[in-house]
């Protein structure tokens, strides 16, 4: 079972909530929907959205015939806080929480995150920082070394049973990720090779990157 938090009212310098802007000639939503239905066609799939977005969808889905099956659970003003609404719907013994705007998930990274979990409990995908990094404090600032640092991707794939009982212990609403709240529930995070083509589409570079992707999975005729 997968959640797809499909994001606030975030935008991107346009008119739309970027998960809404079109890549390729469709919504970017749309694209990690298919994602997870290519991965498995049998999976829950639970799309977390503001209640104020649910028609718009709904309206897009209509214009671009579109259908992959999918349940619409209401967001919350957090993320936290939508992926708890999405959970009340969760039925399978795994559940991964992935974003909206991730639309080039790789079947391969899928199962080693799932495989993982299914172990361990809680896996999450991350990949090398290739950049330099800095650290910035009130002093100043100074170099840290980036091999002891990792990006953090999503899917992130937990028992399902795990992940509901630290939403339910859980003392704040604020957390960035799901891992960090199952981690404050003292359950240990597996990570495990995520995929540099994973990548969240949240600036107008990243969507020229994304037509670059589709570009080089798409076969020549």
């Amino acid at each position: 079972m997968i959640i797809v938090a499909g994001g606030s009212g975030t935008r991107m310098g346009a008119d739309l909530p970027k998960q809404f802007i079109e890549l390729n000639g469709k919504p970017i939503l749309m694209h990690t929907l298919e994602a997870m239905h290519h991965f498995d066609a049998e999976m829950q799939l639970i799309l977390v959205l503001p209640e104020n977005q649910m028609d718009f969808w709904e309206n897009l889905c209509g214009k671009h015939n579109w259908a992959v099956p999918h349940l619409l659970a209401n967001g919350g003003a957090t993320r936290f806080l939508s992926v708890k609404s999405g959970l009340e719907h969760a039925t399978g013994e795994l559940v991964g929480v992935h974003d909206g705007v991730r639309p080039f998930v790789a079947a391969e990274m899928m199962v080693r995150c799932f495989a993982e979990a299914e172990r361990s409990k809680a896996a999450v995908p991350v990949v090398p920082i290739v950049q330099s990094l800095r650290i910035v404090h009130d002093g100043g600032n100074e170099a840290v070394n980036r091999d002891h640092y990792r990006a953090v991707q999503t899917p992130q794939c937990f028992k399902t049973a795990v992940l509901r009982e630290a939403f339910d212990n859980a003392k704040r609403t604020d957390y960035s990720d799901d891992a960090t709240v199952v981690e404050a529930n003292d359950v240990a995070i597996s990570l495990v090779e995520g995929d540099q083509e994973n990548i969240k589409v949240t600036t107008p570079f990243d969507l020229q990157l994304g037509q670059l992707i589709i570009a080089r999975r798409t076969p020549s005729n």
